[in-house]
């Protein structure tokens, strides 16, 4: 599992390091740097699929991030026209990459350093990944096919667009995360994992996925459980809207295997209060079974979920990281602060800004 990241002279950063736990939550004020992190982490597994990383530099557009060219990526106020990052594993391996700014490529050049071969064995760069973007694909009449994503890389695409294909083509294959097993779940199967857990967001949800080859689509269709009584399927365009944007989050994670890893952006789009609180601890689970979570969330109901899951020794207080992004007090880029959470679930320190509106909204309604 990585356990650190330090970024250098890459967009908002000039130079900050960040320790990652297997759960890892950012935050902050929009425009502050919680998907730049993201970012870096997605062109170096991007640089690594293209083969470039080790070799020839760091590709900035590819299938799971499209950045533009080397003048969006270099830190406005940087003092050499170069970007670093560097990778630190829980068992000490560490790897450092340094690619030299060139303002009209999409590729940047690599300055060799060392050899990182080790460090390719993280989750990072392994077979068992899944990023999820906030920018997910809606209902649909019906959704596309992918062999080349679904079959041969077991991926659902970065907006989960291929989810239904994953979901038919892997439906009854079991998990392989012992404590997501849901107690009322039919099977370990897949899909029945899936449906078990989705009740959470729409409770007596049943999910149905036909295929069809030739036209290389998929469609999906959901009914209603009440008592015994049974919904015709339904359309995925006639049910709610965070049904969709939700499954690839339940069908990503419960695909995933012991030391994979696991990005998502804005987890509670789309969902109930308690559905959020609901999803967070679903994922401190996955975190406790191996899975290496990082959430980036804008939601106070997520972040309660954490800290109800470590309350209920879900998941240990050590496993858990917070990192706050918020404006440099030179205006010149972001800062992090690192809150830190106990075994009660709570909360060492609360910045200006870190989910406190509602203390300031309720101070303005009393006052």
């Amino acid at each position: 599992m990585i356990s650190g990241f330090r970024i250098n002279n890459f967009k908002c950063f000039r130079d900050i390091t960040l320790p990652l736990s297997r759960m890892t939550i950012l935050s902050g004020l929009n425009g502050m740097g919680k998907s730049s992190v993201l970012q870096a982490l997605l062109l170096l597994r991007q640089s690594h699929e293209l083969g470039l990383l080790n070799t020839r530099g760091l590709a900035l557009n590819g299938d799971l991030i499209r950045l533009g060219g080397g003048y969006d990526a270099l830190f406005v106020g940087a003092d050499e026209d170069i970007i670093s990052f560097e990778v630190t594993s829980a068992e000490g391996r560490s790897a450092e990459w340094r690619f030299r700014h060139e303002a009209e490529s999409d590729v940047l050049p690599l300055i060799p350093t060392s050899d990182n071969s080790e460090i390719m064995q993280e989750s990072l760069f392994g077979d068992s990944f899944h990023y999820l973007q906030a920018e997910r694909t809606g209902p649909r009449t019906s959704f596309k096919m992918s062999d080349s994503q679904v079959l041969r890389k077991r991926q659902l695409g970065t907006r989960g667009e291929y989810c239904a294909h994953f979901l038919a083509a892997f439906e009854r294959e079991d998990i392989r995360i012992p404590n997501l097993k849901h107690d009322k779940a039919v099977s370990l199967g897949l899909r029945d994992q899936v449906e078990a857990w989705i009740a959470g967001v729409s409770p007596g949800t049943r999910i149905h996925v036909t295929t069809y080859p030739g036209m290389d689509l998929v469609n999906l269709q959901f009914s209603q459980v009440t008592g015994s009584y049974v919904s015709d399927p339904y359309r995925a365009t006639n049910v709610g809207f965070g049904l969709c944007y939700t499954l690839p989050l339940f069908v990503a994670t419960l695909a995933s295997r012991p030391g994979g890893m696991l990005m998502v952006e804005n987890p509670e789009a789309h969902l109930h209060p308690r559905a959020q609180i609901g999803i967070a601890k679903f994922f401190a689970r996955a975190a406790a079974g191996g899975i290496h979570v990082l959430l980036e969330t804008h939601s106070d109901h997520v972040l309660n979920g954490v800290r109800l899951a470590v309350h209920d020794n879900l998941l240990s207080p050590d496993e858990v990281r917070f990192h706050f992004f918020r404006r440099a007090d030179d205006d010149i880029g972001a800062q992090v602060v690192s809150p830190e959470i106990d075994s009660n679930g709570r909360i060492d320190y609360w910045p200006e800004d870190f989910f406190d509106q509602w203390e300031k909204s309720l101070d303005a309604l009393l006052d």
